[in-house]
């Protein structure tokens, strides 16, 4: 058992939902995601994090939650969840699942207990107020909700909601609501999972220090990670926390409480970095983020299912940003950020979509890929809030895409048919048979990156460079050194790497053929939007 696996894993995010329907009923589920493995297994991936499948209203894309250890029928059974972990077992990955502990659905059975019957021992589970209590927390959409309170009438109370009025929040103060929530990893971890992204973790924190004696709220990822381990050893928590960079060592502790940390910091500077084309944001916000413990990591990714959320940016540098990549008020949300896929923000130019994800998979941490990101899908502007980029898989040129032998007007998910990107002309399928494909490239990008396992586990260090496009990263483990450059601009360059003098590096992956430098020259030709990873030639 490899307890670090994490480090030099390639994870890919998926949405039951939207990724294959097996039964035509216009639905994803679990075999269909489970006859899909083999394709991932090719593409390099090691980790498969799925979205919430348990059952649910799905007013909230199964994030409102009113049964955390059964399976929605939409989806499946429990039955398809083993079937779907032994396979993935068999062909080498991961899975890791969401553990949705900050709230549930209204419809839960404990709120509708809690609603009934002040007596009740569920009325605790959640938080009440006679009257709405000044609070820190904002309402996380606020364009959708203007409140954090909203009054019950069954209940004679207000409940607390950082998320939507349909989601009140656990009072996990509360001892047996956090013996509820161990139960429910206990489950999942005996059926075979290897872990858990805890979502929505920071506010978890918050309701943790309503505790009698609660202090800073972090014990409660202390209990989190103790209970997992105890019962799988090698188990990681993801922790959802976009919170400034200088609280990330309390999410880590001395490594004995999240596993893992998304790192908002570092990807609202990378669309920085895109926006100006210049590879100073990323460097300044991997100088300045904390160096995670040493058993921990950061998680790395370009774009995810929510909204580009672009709060730990400056008011000036987002709306930077934003007057590049989302131009017009329809693609923004929340008064924060962008709502759009990485591939039409980039025009759907296919060499600048492989350089970003190149400089995703050369960055320090835990790279995650997005479900159709490998073949520059894009989004759907028509549907509300962040469903524009949850539509469905593009599998083949075929009716729905591929995705479901459904008639188009009984699917439940949305289907891209207009467009640059419509799955007519953007699918696995065509791409499968072009070798210079969007799918092909980032295929080949991903398994080299598995055996490069330098730069999961290795020490990193950022190289000075004449070219302000050039980000220049250098790994070094076991003695051996790695050199990733990726150009962030338009224009084909000649870099120099004064620090690199007298060392021979030879690509080991790359965007094109390049011309050897001169042994020891410290001088590297990219090409516009252009990529190399090196190593020292007596190392390859």
């Amino acid at each position: 058992m490899n307890a670090l696996w994490y480090r030099n894993a390639i994870v890919y995010q998926v949405d039951v939902s939207v990724y294959q329907d097996s039964n035509g009923d216009g639905w994803g589920d679990i075999p269909g995601l489970t006859a899909r493995l083999p394709y991932l297994r090719g593409l390099g991936i090691t980790c498969l994090w799925i979205s919430p499948f348990y059952r649910s209203p799905m007013r909230d894309g199964g994030y409102d939650v009113v049964d955390h250890i059964n399976v929605d029928a939409r989806f499946g059974t429990l039955e398809d969840v083993v079937k779907l972990l032994e396979k993935a077992e068999e062909l080498g990955i991961r899975v890791v699942i969401d553990l949705v502990a900050q709230h549930t659905s209204d419809q839960h059975p404990w709120f509708l207990a809690a609603r009934k019957d002040r007596d009740s021992p569920y009325r605790d589970y959640y938080v009440w107020a006679d009257q709405p209590e000044q609070t820190a927390a904002k309402p996380i959409f606020p364009t959708v909700e203007d409140d954090v309170w909203t009054w019950d009438d069954a209940a004679g109370q207000y409940y607390r909601h950082v998320f939507y009025r349909h989601e009140p929040d656990l009072n996990l103060a509360n001892p047996a609501v956090r013996r509820e929530i161990e139960d429910i990893m206990s489950f999942w971890l005996r059926l075979g999972v290897s872990g858990f992204r805890v979502d929505a973790a920071s506010h978890m924190i918050e309701l943790a220090r309503a505790a009698p004696d609660g202090g800073d709220g972090f014990w409660l990822m202390d209990e989190l990670r103790r209970h997992a381990s105890l019962r799988r050893a090698d188990a990681v928590l993801l922790g959802e926390v976009d919170v400034p960079p200088q609280q990330y060592a309390h999410y880590f502790g001395d490594g004995h409480r999240l596993t893992m940390l998304s790192n908002f910091w570092l990807n609202n500077h990378l669309f920085l970095a895109l926006a100006r084309r210049q590879a100073e944001p990323i460097e300044r916000a991997l100088r300045e983020q904390p160096a995670p413990p040493a058993l921990a990591q950061y998680a790395v990714w370009v774009r995810n299912h929510d909204e580009l959320d672009l709060e730990r940016l400056s008011e000036a540098e987002r709306d930077e940003v934003m007057r590049c990549f989302a131009p017009e008020a329809r693609m923004r949300i929340y008064n924060r950020g962008i709502r759009r896929r990485l591939p039409p923000m980039l025009d759907g130019d296919v060499q600048r979509i492989a350089q970003v994800q190149a400089l995703l998979f050369s960055l320090p941490g835990t790279p995650i890929l997005r479900y159709g990101e490998e073949i520059g899908m894009g989004e759907d502007l028509s549907l509300e809030e962040r469903h524009a980029v949850r539509t469905a898989m593009q599998w083949s040129d075929e009716e729905n895409g591929g995705f479901s032998t459904a008639a188009p007007d009984a699917l439940q998910v949305p289907v891209i048919r207009d467009g640059p990107l419509r799955f007519a002309t953007t699918n696995v399928n065509a791409q499968l048979l072009q070798p210079d494909s969007l799918l092909a490239r980032v295929g080949r990008m991903l398994r080299t990156r598995v055996g490069m396992p330098e730069i999961g586990y290795g020490r990193w260090s950022i190289l000075a460079t004449d070219c302000r496009a050039v980000l220049a990263l250098r790994y070094a483990l076991d003695g051996r050194t790695t050199v990733t450059l990726v150009n962030l601009g338009a224009e084909a360059v000649e870099c120099r790497i004064g620090e690199l003098s007298g060392v021979a590096l030879c690509d080991v992956f790359a965007d094109r053929g390049y011309a050897p430098s001169p042994p020891g020259a410290a001088c590297f030709a990219l090409g516009g939007y252009g990529y190399r990873w090196m190593r020292r030639c007596e190392d390859r």
